[in-house]
């Protein structure tokens, strides 16, 4: 049993029924939940949301970026739900006031402690699988960010410090110091 009583497969109605403040996420039908986040991974947050919103403002308009908390629908059903830490969507037809119905073009994920397979395993199937063209995992313990490009099939490590080129966007890069 957990806070909701249940046991069994969860639906979005069960993440819309927690307890005010409590967050989690919900993948097929089991749920996830999380940790305030440290101020390390605010940081993060603030400095992707800023980054990459200043580069769709000055070049790719039909682009948005969203911080979390902000709600994905992933697989389009009622048994999935994430937060990913930034969400980028280039069709925006998948918005409207609930979130994201279907998989953002970009996804980045900022490692936390607690989080880690999560982050690194679950996640990166359910990404992968719901058609998410490139996933961003940034681990600030190892001054690391891996970065998937499924449509090309490659996976690659750069550290903090290096410049990371974004797949989406030809000529866009980032540095994380």
């Amino acid at each position: 049993m957990d806070v909701l009583g249940k046991s069994d497969i969860y639906t979005i109605d069960d993440i819309y029924a927690l307890p005010e403040g409590k967050r989690a996420e919900l993948i097929d039908g089991q749920i996830y939940y999380m940790a305030p986040p440290s101020r390390t991974h605010q940081k993060l947050l603030h400095f992707f949301d800023r980054t990459i919103g200043n580069y769709i403002q000055n070049n790719y308009e039909q682009c948005e970026v969203y911080p979390a908390p902000f709600a994905v629908f992933l697989n389009k059903d009622d048994i999935n739900y994430v937060e990913p830490d930034i969400s980028v969507i280039c069709d925006t037809s998948k918005l409207n006031e609930k979130g994201c119905y279907g998989p953002p073009d970009w996804i980045i994920e900022i490692v936390s402690p607690g989080n880690k397979p999560m982050d690194y395993f679950t996640k990166l199937f359910k990404y992968r699988t719901a058609g998410v063209r490139e996933y961003w995992i940034v681990d600030p313990s190892k001054n690391q960010i891996l970065v998937y490009r499924f449509e090309q099939e490659t996976m690659e490590q750069y550290s903090f410090g290096e410049n990371v080129p974004v797949g989406i966007y030809e000529g866009f890069s980032i540095k994380v110091e």
